[in-house]
């Protein structure tokens, strides 16, 4: 049997605005792609940045007037005051942080700075996140379908740090047409034992293989085309997530030994 193998294809556009059909760029993009042209099975991975900026998520800074909270919150993280104003008003919880960065709960998932990115941000703004990503990806996968037939998952993807790694990957924060998640529960092992646990992300798995050619910096590489995962495709949105007492990393987090948090030194 042939193992199983899969493509991805960077799709570059221009810059993209405020108020851009983002799915007509993609469609405009596509052809100068290696991929050519959407095809039913493929799953579009969009950048939520670019996703956000068309949809004019972009917020100056010098229109921000700080509270009191988040005067307090600057003073006690070392970031811009008005930006933590921002954070404020995007997440649902600040729970803590560290200097440059707040740590918040935002729609059932532990982020930094509520999404909110600097970069690829014209100067003195940020960009927020996409104000309800599954409805995007549905928007994006609806105007593609009509225009080309194809049947496509869409996926809108961000960078995120995970504990205690260093560096960035690949994550979902909206679905359509695939699910996110596939229980691998009751399928054997190599040695017939039986998974009793394994779930796999597998809109993770695609947006971190998208990642690696869309890039992080000034490519102009807002999505990409993963084609052959074999996936089925249909009526499938959103993101499976968990709450944080069946995390195994918040659960022990939320009961956690000080001593954890400190050196060898007893200093944080």
């Amino acid at each position: 049997m042939t193992p199983p193998s899969f493509s991805v294809y960077g799709i570059a556009t221009p810059l993209l605005y405020p108020g851009d059909d983002i799915a007509e760029r993609l469609l405009e993009a596509v052809a100068r792609s290696g991929a050519g042209e959407f095809k039913t099975g493929d799953v579009l991975a969009v950048a939520e940045s670019a996703l956000a900026t068309a949809e004019g998520r972009v917020v100056n800074l010098a229109d921000i007037e700080p509270s009191e909270e988040a005067l307090r919150l600057a003073r006690d993280y070392r970031i811009d005051a008005r930006l933590a104003e921002v954070v404020l008003r995007e997440s649902d919880r600040v729970v803590g942080g560290i200097p440059g960065f707040l740590l918040c709960m935002k729609n059932g998932t532990l982020l930094p700075n509520a999404g909110i990115d600097a970069s690829n941000a014209p100067a003195g703004s940020v960009v927020l996140l996409p104000l309800d990503p599954d409805a995007s990806a549905a928007r994006i996968r609806s105007a593609i379908s009509e225009r080309t037939g194809a049947d496509l998952g869409v996926i809108v993807i961000d960078s995120r740090t995970h504990a205690m790694r260093l560096g960035c990957s690949g994550v979902a924060i909206g679905c359509s047409g695939i699910p996110s998640v596939i229980d691998e529960r009751g399928r054997k092992d190599l040695f017939g034992r039986e998974l009793q646990v394994t779930k796999r992300a597998v809109a993770d798995c695609i947006a971190s293989a998208a990642e690696l050619v869309m890039g992080e910096a000034d490519e102009c590489v807002p999505a990409a085309v993963v084609r052959g995962t074999g996936l089925p495709i249909g009526d499938y949105t959103g993101v499976a997530t968990i709450d944080a007492s069946e995390c195994l990393f918040m659960g022990v987090a939320l009961h956690a030994d000080p001593s954890f948090l400190v050196d060898s030194k007893r200093e944080p």
